[in-house]
């Protein structure tokens, strides 16, 4: 997706993405409450003016690398063709995991695992999710069709939002784990359930 994108989106997109890093890193080692946002415009090179263009807060800028992945996997549903919303779904997701755990490094997921065991961050991070499974229900509810087509999305949307913050969780607490293979099992262990 990123190889559609001009030169100037692809320098903003490495510009929120260093910011992101920066604050993440610096949340590790010195806990989330104690990074200000002048430190970590300074660990990302730019200036405090720059961060306010990119971003509203610093919990933003904590969980950007989430917000893009999930943005991604809304707009990878968009293009799929119509069929079951489980597989539609499912299948979306295990090409972004796929792709984002060979990209993720195991001093990533330890400073994301601080983040994310800080309970003053946790309703970001359900504030975050709650918006992605609205937009996720919406998307599916569409493709149903029905006089409960709403509702049936939500629900779709819902189990598929669990299996996904608990393959990612799990994988989080368990790095030398695949996270696309927990994906599947999770996701089996849901369709047995359904």
């Amino acid at each position: 997706m990123e190889e559609n994108l001009g030169l100037r989106e692809r320098k903003k997109m490495a510009t929120r993405m260093a910011l992101h890093e920066a604050a993440v890193r610096l949340a590790a080692e010195r806990g989330a409450d104690n990074v200000t946002i002048d430190a970590i415009a300074e660990a990302a090179g730019v200036s405090r003016r720059t961060f306010t263009n990119y971003f509203a807060n610093k919990e933003e800028v904590f969980y950007y690398r989430d917000a893009y992945r999930m943005r991604r996997l809304c707009e990878s549903i968009r293009r799929q063709p119509s069929a079951d919303p489980w597989t539609v779904l499912t299948g979306a997701a295990l090409e972004l995991l796929t792709e984002a755990s060979a990209e993720t490094d195991t001093s990533w997921i330890t400073e994301r695992r601080r983040l994310y065991q800080d309970p003053n961050h946790l309703a970001h991070q359900i504030a975050a999710y709650t918006a992605i499974e609205r937009e996720l229900a919406a998307e599916i509810a569409e493709r149903l069709g029905g006089t409960d087509a709403e509702l049936r999305g939500r629900v779709f949307a819902a189990s598929f939002m669990t299996a996904l913050r608990t393959s990612v969780q799990y994988w989080t607490d368990h790095p030398e784990t695949s996270l696309p293979e927990t994906f599947r099992k999770v996701v089996a262990l849901v369709s047995v359930s359904r």
